[in-house]
Formats: structure tokens, C-alpha cells, sequence
């Protein structure tokens, strides 16, 4: 299977059905996408599928051929993007461990909506935080809109 990850071109010859989270962690040793619970609902493991905010623990590498997909390194090399730089100003993360997703979800969104609501945000970012740092994540989307 070929596919775009981060604008190079990627092979995987494997599993079909392998879940994407498990290309990208284990045959292109990228770690900071993340396992969070496998089943889809938390959002450690977010990536850009063509552009789109996607959970890649539950999408088989099958259905990424010949697209394109986004990590968090991918993102930027430096941690210029608008909101990884509003994540640093507003001092988001706490453990982390969500961290990576929900900064591609957010980039998600404001890819399409360059000043959500708080309203629009809540129903587009679902990703779980263990450390329940919301206003603060919410803050920083706010930052980054601007």
C-alpha cells in the first residue's frame, strides 16, 4: 500500500487491515501519535486523513491508499503552527499524553472555521483529556484563531 504520510511517500507492505495508529507508530517509528484506548473515543491517536481530523486506531491502512495523512510531526518540524504556538502560550498540556491529538483535531478545525464559537468547538473537538485542562484547550483554540 502506498499513501502521502507527512508529503513523503510511504510504503507498507503488510496487513491490510493493520489500523493505521500502527503503521504510523511501528513501521514509520513516528511516536507522537498515540495509543489512548483503540476503540476511537478518546483522540490520542488523531491524525489528518487528506486534510480531515480521523482517528487512526480504528482505520485500517487499506483505506489511506494513495491519500495523504498528517501526524503531529508532520504538522511542523519546529512547533511554529498557530496552534501549537497558542497550546505553548496558554501552558495546555499537563501530563500530555492527549496532547498530539488534540492539536490535530484543533488544526482540523480551524482549517475549516478560522473563529469557531465556544459552541463549535465543544462539538468538534471531542477528544478525551485525562487531566481535564478544557478551558485551557479551549483558550489556546481561541489564540490560534486569531
Amino acid at each position: 500500500m502506498r499513501f502521502t504520510l507527512n508529503a513523503q511517500p510511504f510504503d507498507f507492505d503488510g496487513d491490510p487491515d493493520t489500523p493505521l495508529l500502527w503503521v504510523i507508530r511501528d513501521a514509520a517509528k513516528l511516536s507522537g501519535t498515540k495509543y489512548g484506548c483503540g476503540i476511537g473515543a478518546c483522540g490520542a491517536c488523531t491524525v489528518h486523513l487528506d486534510g480531515e481530523a480521523t482517528r487512526s486506531c480504528v482505520l485500517p491502512v487499506s483505506s489511506v491508499a494513495g491519500k495523504s495523512v498528517t501526524t503531529i510531526e508532520g504538522l511542523s518540524h519546529d512547533r511554529s503552527h498557530p496552534v501549537q504556538q497558542a497550546w505553548i502560550q496558554k501552558d495546555v498540556p499537563q501530563c500530555g499524553y492527549c496532547q498530539s491529538g488534540m492539536v490535530m483535531a484543533t488544526a482540523a478545525l480551524l482549517a475549516h472555521n478560522a473563529k469557531p464559537t465556544d459552541a463549535q468547538i465543544d462539538s468538534a473537538i471531542t477528544n478525551l483529556c485525562r487531566c481535564a485542562t478544557y478551558q485551557r484547550i479551549r483558550e489556546a483554540i481561541h489564540v490560534a484563531a486569531r
